[in-house]
Parts: C-alpha cells; sequence; structure tokens
C-alpha cells in the first residue's frame, strides 16, 4: 500500500510518510495508489463484531506492514481510542427513523461531535508515523483550521500528548459560542487557539498557505519540529471515517433491516467533503451503496457543482446555524477529482490552480457523469432546516442539530425528486446541544439570550440529557483570547 499525491504523479511514499507529512510538498493530498477491497463474505463477518473490532480490520487494510505497521500495534491504538472515551458503548450507534430510514449519531466521542471518531485515533497514528518516517527525533507542530467541530476534538485529542504542539484556528464569528467556549477554554500545556478574522476559507487558506512556504519549513526544521495537520487533508483524519459507514451497514445486517449485498444511500451534511469522501472510499472497497447524497447548507458550492460540473467559489458567503458547513472551499474535493480523472494529477492540478487563481473550474462532461452516477446533491436554506429540526422532534420525537437537519431536509428532497426509496442512513454529525439556541428556536421553545442558559433550557424543554461534556462549559476558565488576520497567522508558527 503505497500513496501518491493529487497533483504530483511521480510521489510515491509509504502511509506513516503520508501521515506525518499531512500534506505533500507541492500542495497535494495523499492517497493510496490502489483502494483495497472488502468482500461480502468479510462484511458479513464484521456484521459479528463491535466497533473496535471492525475498526481494526478495516484500517489495517491502509496502514499496513510496508508502512511499518504491525496489527498488535494497530490493535493498541484503536483500542485505546475507543475503550472508555464514548458515553455510547456501540461507539456510533444507528437509530431507527421512520420507514426505510435510520439516523448514523456520531457525536458521543468527548467533544460531542464526528471528528471525535477519527480525533481520538489521529495523535497516536502520528506520533507513530513520524517515528516510523524518521522524523522521530523532532517535536511535531499540528495546524488546524476548524469551522468549529474540528478544532475542539484535535485539541483533546492531541492534548499533552508528548512530542506534539497544537495550534487551532477559528473563524472568530464563524462558530457558535459553545463551539468558541470548547476551544477558549481547553486544558493542556502544548496546545494554543488563535481566531482569525474571516471566514473558515480565509483560515483554511492561511493553514495551507503555512505548509508551502519552504522558508517556514526551513526555520521550523533548524528548531526541531516538523510540521503536520489534523485536518481531513492529513489521510490519517480520513481513513478512520471510513470505519463508521461499513460498521452502519453491519448494524443494519445484523439487525435484520437488510440482508448481505443489498444496497443503502448515505446522506451527508457536507461542507470540507472529507466525511462524504470516507463514505465514497467504503464504497469503493466494496461497501454496497446505491447511492452517496450530499448535502449543503445555503453555501451550496458542491451542490451547484455536482449539477452543473462548474465549481466556483465566487459567490456570497452565508453565515448559518449549520456553521461547520459554511464554507465555500471544499478541500477534499480534490480527492475525488483526482479519482474521478482517472489519477491525472497534472489535471488535477491544473483545476486548483484555476480555483487559486480565478475561483472557478469546470470539469469535463465524462467526468460530471461518472460523478453524478454515484452522487446525488441538495441544499437547505434556514427556514427549511427549522422545519427539519421541528419536524423530526414533532413526528419521531428525535432531537436534531442544525447540520443533521439539513441532511434530513435534502433526504425528503431527493426522494421526492427521484422516487428512489432505497433504505437510507442519515449521518448525524454533532449533538443538537452544541446548537442549543438555534434548536430551540425550531421546536417553538423559547431561546434564552444566553447560549449556556439554552443548554439547560432545551433539557428541560424535551427531556434529552444534556451531554456531560457540554455541562458546565460557562463556568471553565477562558484561557485564549488571541485573535489575528489571516495575513498574521504564520507568525504563530515561532510559538
Amino acid at each position: 500500500m503505497r500513496y501518491t499525491s493529487t497533483r504530483d504523479a511521480r510521489a510515491d511514499v509509504s502511509s506513516s510518510q503520508a501521515i506525518a507529512r499531512g500534506i505533500s510538498p507541492e500542495g497535494g493530498l495523499y492517497l493510496p495508489k490502489a483502494v483495497p477491497s472488502l468482500s461480502l463474505w468479510e462484511i458479513k463477518a464484521l456484521a459479528e463484531l463491535d466497533y473496535i473490532g471492525r475498526a481494526e480490520h478495516i484500517l489495517s487494510k491502509f496502514l499496513t506492514a510496508e508502512g511499518g505497521w504491525t496489527r498488535d500495534e494497530l490493535d493498541e491504538y484503536i483500542r485505546a481510542a475507543y475503550t472508555g472515551t464514548f458515553a455510547d458503548p456501540a461507539v456510533a450507534p444507528l437509530r431507527d427513523f421512520g420507514a426505510d430510514a435510520h439516523i448514523l449519531e456520531l457525536f458521543h466521542g468527548p467533544t460531542c461531535a464526528f471528528k471525535d471518531l477519527a480525533l481520538q485515533l489521529l495523535p497516536r497514528l502520528l506520533v507513530a508515523s513520524a517515528a516510523k518516517a524518521m522524523d522521530g527525533d523532532k517535536e511535531i507542530l499540528i495546524l488546524t483550521a476548524t469551522s468549529g467541530d474540528t478544532g475542539k476534538a484535535a485539541l483533546e485529542g492531541f492534548k499533552d500528548v508528548p512530542g506534539t504542539r497544537i495550534l487551532v484556528f477559528y473563524p472568530i464569528d464563524g462558530v457558535s459560542a459553545v463551539q468558541k467556549r470548547q476551544m477558549s477554554t481547553q486544558e493542556g500545556g502544548n496546545v494554543r487557539v488563535v481566531g482569525v478574522i474571516g471566514n473558515f476559507d480565509d483560515a483554511q487558506t492561511g493553514v495551507k498557505a503555512i505548509f508551502a512556504n519552504e522558508n517556514i519549513g526551513v526555520v521550523l526544521n533548524a528548531r526541531g519540529r516538523t510540521l503536520s495537520s489534523a485536518n481531513s487533508i492529513n489521510w490519517g483524519r480520513l481513513a478512520p471515517q471510513i470505519v463508521y459507514y461499513v460498521s452502519a451497514y453491519c448494524d443494519l445486517l445484523r439487525a435484520g433491516n437488510i440482508t448481505a449485498g443489498e444496497p443503502i444511500n448515505f446522506v451527508v451534511p457536507t461542507g470540507n467533503f472529507g466525511n462524504i469522501l470516507a463514505a465514497y472510499y467504503a464504497k469503493r472497497m466494496g461497501l454496497p451503496i446505491k447511492k452517496l447524497v450530499c448535502a449543503s447548507n445555503q453555501n451550496r458550492v458542491l451542490t451547484d457543482f455536482f449539477e452543473t460540473g462548474v465549481y466556483n467559489r465566487n459567490r456570497p458567503f452565508h453565515t448559518t446555524s449549520s456553521p461547520s458547513m459554511d464554507i465555500l472551499i471544499s478541500s477534499n474535493l480534490e480527492r475525488l477529482l483526482y479519482l474521478a480523472a482517472r489519477g491525472d494529477a497534472e489535471q488535477c492540478a491544473g483545476w486548483m490552480r484555476q480555483l487559486a487563481h480565478g475561483g472557478r473550474y469546470a470539469v469535463p462532461g465524462e467526468i460530471l457523469r461518472t460523478l453524478q452516477t454515484e452522487f446525488a446533491a441538495g441544499s437547505c436554506d434556514e427556514a427549511q432546516c427549522a422545519a427539519a429540526i421541528a419536524n423530526a422532534w414533532e413526528q419521531h420525537k428525535y432531537l436534531s442539530d442544525t447540520h443533521t437537519a439539513v441532511a434530513l431536509h435534502v433526504l425528503e428532497e431527493y426522494r421526492a425528486r427521484t422516487y428512489d426509496y432505497t433504505r437510507a442512513v442519515v449521518v448525524s454529525t454533532a449533538s443538537p446541544f452544541k446548537f442549543a439556541g438555534s434548536v430551540l428556536g425550531a421546536i417553538g421553545a423559547p431561546v434564552p439570550q444566553d447560549e449556556f442558559d439554552a443548554l439547560e433550557a432545551l433539557e428541560a424543554a424535551t427531556g434529552v440529557p444534556c451531554p456531560a461534556p457540554l455541562r458546565g462549559l460557562r463556568d471553565k476558565p477562558v484561557r485564549f483570547t488571541e485573535v489575528c488576520a489571516p495575513a498574521r497567522m504564520a507568525e504563530y508558527t515561532r510559538w
């Protein structure tokens, strides 16, 4: 199992090198040269295992002996990541939701968001990868841009991990009050959090520019440091996300909801495209998936792309109640384009240059048609999002956060448009309590002015308990208040 870059066909690295570096020197994203297979026999066997057993099997296909990994080592890291760290013993439980629909809950980890499924494991993989890639004598500086959830999950995952420091940038006015407080109160001696004046795209572009700056790399190297990332541009972040799609299918099979080999649909609320890309990799491996439905909020740049083949970030930016999807530059789409172009790194690099310089690119009709056989897309405005939350509560007594609500609306719209009533799994990416004010308003309950009062109000109004990690968040001391312009982000690497 060797890895290459979306922008350089000559790149040839091991899995440990890909994870340790995070991003290829020319700015491309690492991905495996070949996608391992997953047979129907294996899926049947995995259905009898718990989440840890499923993760061990899937990840061993990507992190192989060639990259310096042993099965015992992977088992140790995976068990440490998923044992006692998630409130639900199933780790990623599946809930029934009406006729032929289910919700995959990915918010039972320590930060109440789906990023925990990868970021409880990534620190262990990254430290081990650095040692295997002969960078073990250097301190790893983790750079992360966040639209809300990645930041806290990364901070929690790397907190006080020896040999690492983590620096998180977030859009100062682009996250919820709860998300901001989670980051600004983070404990740990090796963590730092900085607000960026602008939106998530500004923060993400700034992080990518730091990676591409050779002078910064030279200075850090002289100081005994090396850069890596905890964003889903790092393959070590993306690979663990493949597991929960396989696990969801296994749970349906084990419960008798489907027969082995029966295809299902996944509906994924999507911003940076990493989560749904993991589902696509699961499909490429052999998981029986009929359609991947990409759900966007008002920032519908991905919906427009899948409908027209034109990716155009030159449009108004909307700040919404689903801030983790307030993104106009979806970085992981680059990996999908590379695969759709059959490994043409030069063509992929050309599209990325067009995006960087002109803000848009267009793929050929044959590539668009290929993508449309695999993906469908839809979007949801703020009123529709609120209505989806209200409908889920009134009809199903299911309390949905704003991101999951976008997916629920898009599923309903997709079924009405296509008459495709294939059994569907909606991916739920965050606890509703992280966006308590918006959820309260949607279900018609009074909304306190204070976001932290809203946590208690939501619990009182619904009887759904507030997750333990969010209780008492208001009273935690704030440690980080720094704010900078995007142009100054690189200065913080001197920390």
